[in-house]
């Protein structure tokens, strides 16, 4: 019995060594008439004409990011060398497909039916992509902007096709959809080289108007970020109930707007000290009779 039992194990494992190696012998002829010099010759035609389409998109790329930022910002030009890089890629797929005799007109047609698809199922990343375009060619925006949209303020660390990227003063990050800045109003503090800054102060009735106009006059010449051109200014700007309001108004560089504004509200305190004139505040008299 267990000499049966060998025997037929001992033929079930030559038949299976016989029938591996049929097959490695199949795929290895399989192989070895694909390896001719014709297929050689191809083989490195193939790869000659890819190396070629690479290095045309490498030169194409390099002369993009030569032109100056005058001409083309760089954040523009990241945006055009990676549509430049999605072209070079899609040319090396066709080719390499066509190569194999697949039929490119079947592609093109399930692609034109799979983006119908894909456009209905992804309506709001094909909203913020077209928007994207949009805020990349207007220019509104760009790396190291201070801007506001909706509740958000913060500064600009990137810019995308589906989204724009900021972090806030207290250093949170939050992304804005590129639909969103398109569809809402946008805030850009830093888009102009000078901003201006403007504080209202209230004075005593007590004071005399004239001073007090002379005295505010003095106290952007005290915050050594306030511009000169153009001059800052002060005016009256009406009677409230309980002041005569003022406004002082100063220019300034975006990036020294904290300092700025800071130095000027300690420089107004200062003189109108200096002048003796008071800042009125609320007071609640209360008055007690005896029974």
């Amino acid at each position: 019995m267990n000499e049966t039992l060998s025997s037929i194990g001992e033929a079930a494992s030559n038949a299976a060594n016989d029938i591996f190696l049929n097959k490695t012998d199949s795929f290895i002829c399989w192989i070895k008439s694909f390896i001719t010099w014709e297929n050689l010759f191809k083989l490195l035609g193939t790869l000659l004409i890819l190396f070629a389409i690479w290095v045309i998109f490498r030169l194409i790329a390099k002369a993009i990011r030569r032109v100056p930022e005058t001409k083309l910002p760089a954040q523009r030009a990241a945006i055009i060398v990676k549509f430049v890089r999605y072209i070079f890629y899609v040319v090396v797929v066709l080719y390499v497909l066509g190569l194999f005799g697949i039929n490119l007109k079947a592609i093109w047609g399930a692609a034109g039916i799979a983006g119908v698809a894909i456009g209905f199922a992804a309506q709001t990343s094909v909203s913020n992509l077209i928007s994207g375009l949009f805020v990349l060619t207007e220019g509104s925006i760009h790396v190291g902007d201070t801007i506001i949209v909706g509740d958000v303020t913060g500064i600009v660390d990137e810019v995308k096709l589906l989204s724009v990227r900021v972090h806030t003063y207290d250093n949170q990050m939050v992304r804005i959809p590129n639909s969103t800045i398109i569809g809402s109003n946008l805030t850009n503090n830093s888009y102009h080289n000078k901003r201006r800054l403007t504080l209202k102060v209230g004075v005593d009735y007590s004071t005399d108007m004239r001073t007090a106009l002379e005295t505010l006059k003095k106290a952007p010449a005290l915050c050594p970020t306030v511009l000169s051109d153009p001059a800052p200014a002060v005016w009256f700007d009406g009677f409230a109930d309980s002041s005569i309001n003022l406004v002082v108004a100063v220019w300034f560089k975006p990036v020294d707007f904290l300092q700025t504004k800071n130095d000027l509200y300690i420089a107004i305190k200062q003189v109108l000290d200096e002048a003796n004139i008071s800042i009125p505040f609320n007071q609640l008299d209360v008055h007690m009779s005896g029974n």
